[in-house]
């Protein structure tokens, strides 16, 4: 089961993903390969070892994705980031928050 913290993180990851494939890649919905990408984030989210005490991705010690999805998430992460304060400011804030001055 995961905690609130992880939830929140799947939560920003799948605006992220969503918000990258509808506006960078113009799909309706979500194409295979990001869907493909959320169930793998889904996955490694699922099974972190922090468990409620996580950090943000960029500050976790533990690198769990494999190097091919590692990168693909981090280019999402790069062109969605800035556009969440738009999109989802409250979810962006927090998770900004989160980065900051949350679990280290």
């Amino acid at each position: 089961m995961m905690s609130s913290r992880q939830t929140r993180e799947l939560r920003v990851v799948e605006q992220m993903i969503r918000l990258y494939c509808r506006h960078k890649e113009g799909h309706a919905t979500l194409c295979p390969a990001c869907s493909e990408l959320l169930a793998y984030a889904r996955e490694r989210l699922s099974r972190c070892p922090h468990g409620a005490a996580k950090p943000t991705c960029r500050r976790c010690p533990i690198h769990c994705y494999r190097p091919a999805m590692r990168e693909r998430i981090r280019s999402i992460m790069r062109w969605a980031g800035p556009r969440m304060l738009l999109y989802h400011p409250l979810a962006a804030l927090r998770h900004l928050w989160d980065e900051r001055f949350g679990h280290r």
